[in-house]
């Protein structure tokens, strides 16, 4: 089983080091920076977005290893577009619930949690030790970050990042392109575009 990653980025190294935990017996990246990256770790970089675009048919599976939300998911949809075989990967050690829906091309990484009932849209990423509670819905593009935790019935919109620690209580509605600070509790809802922080979360004012 053979699988590409677009983006040889840090975060790139955790989806492949996961993808081989799960059982993926080669792994190789494809970055914009080739050929002037060459290897990601112990990866090798082996071409760039059109050289994907025109291998991808030799390859089990491919997903996006890019952290920030907007690209990943702008990379996915020009992969799904191109009729790529675009897969999720899951660490072995998470935790997923029943009738839980997982869209492609997302990932959920070691010791995290989605339990049952929830939704994630297309390239999401589930950090490490991050927790989603019953009936939650994510849209495309979102990311939970290590530690996070979401109670139940919480509502993200697309592309949207919670930051490490955060904590969300339930029934809350987190709007689009929301960045939630590290360790932030949110106790309302979000709107669109918004970036919160701190004990209870609140918004960033920004100078007119």
């Amino acid at each position: 089983m053979r699988l590409a990653i677009l983006g040889a980025s840090g975060h790139g190294k955790v989806v492949a080091d996961t993808a081989m935990q799960a059982g993926w017996e080669e792994v190789v990246f494809f970055d914009d920076a080739w050929p002037e990256v060459q290897h990601n770790g112990r990866w090798s970089v082996v071409g760039n977005t059109c050289s994907l675009l025109e291998h991808h048919e030799t390859f089990d599976g491919v997903v996006v290893g890019i952290g920030n939300n907007t690209i990943r998911l702008n990379k996915s949809r020009q992969l799904l577009a191109a009729g790529v075989e675009m897969v999720s990967v899951i660490h072995p050690s998470a935790v997923i619930g029943s009738s839980v829906t997982l869209g492609v091309g997302s990932v959920v990484f070691a010791s995290a949690v989605i339990q049952v009932d929830s939704s994630l849209g297309m390239a999401c990423v589930v950090n490490t030790q991050a927790a989603i509670d019953h009936d939650c819905h994510l849209a495309d593009g979102v990311h939970i970050c290590p530690g996070t935790n979401l109670a139940g019935l919480v509502d993200v919109g697309e592309a949207s990042w919670i930051g490490i620690g955060a904590s969300i209580k339930q029934v809350l509605r987190i709007g689009s392109n929301v960045t939630v600070g590290a360790g932030a509790v949110v106790l309302r809802d979000v709107a669109d575009e918004q970036t919160v922080v701190g004990v209870p979360a609140k918004p960033i004012l920004r100078n007119s």
